[in-house]
């Protein structure tokens, strides 16, 4: 198991987690459009007892929209950190961006692909696609 290192923008957080990610999930569900300001985020799972906040736990900030599972972020700078219900649930999503080392991981799922924006074009990559989650 790998010890992965990672930070919101402006360095307030920093945290490590242990987990050797193999696949990686790309959820386009309306929430995740909204907090990344994009097409979505790119995940992996991890325990919540497999993340440790090295610095800035003060900084950390939840929001659990209507329908959906708590995302935390840095109150300072916006980086969405942790999605999935972090740090109260079985399993959490990591965000990839914030991950400082390079993964030797590849999108194995789109998920939420019924909310992709019209003017997202999902990727020919071979990754599975699911109209809401994987589970």
């Amino acid at each position: 198991m790998a010890t992965l290192h990672g930070t919101c923008l402006c360095g307030g957080v920093s945290f490590e987690v242990e987990a050797d990610p193999e696949a990686l999930r790309f959820c386009h569900c309306t929430s995740c459009k909204q907090l990344s300001g994009g097409a979505g985020t790119v995940n992996f799972p991890a325990p919540p007892s497999a993340i440790r906040i090295v610095e800035g736990n003060d900084l950390l900030q939840s929001f659990t929209p209507e329908g959906g599972s708590a995302k935390t972020f840095c109150r300072n700078c916006g980086t969405n950190l942790f999605g999935g219900g972090w740090p109260d649930s079985e399993r959490c999503s990591v965000r990839v961006p914030n991950i400082g080392e390079p993964l030797d991981a590849h999108v194995v799922a789109h998920l939420y692909v019924r909310s992709a924006a019209p003017w997202e074009t999902l990727p020919d990559d071979g990754a599975e696609r699911f109209e809401t989650t994987s589970s």
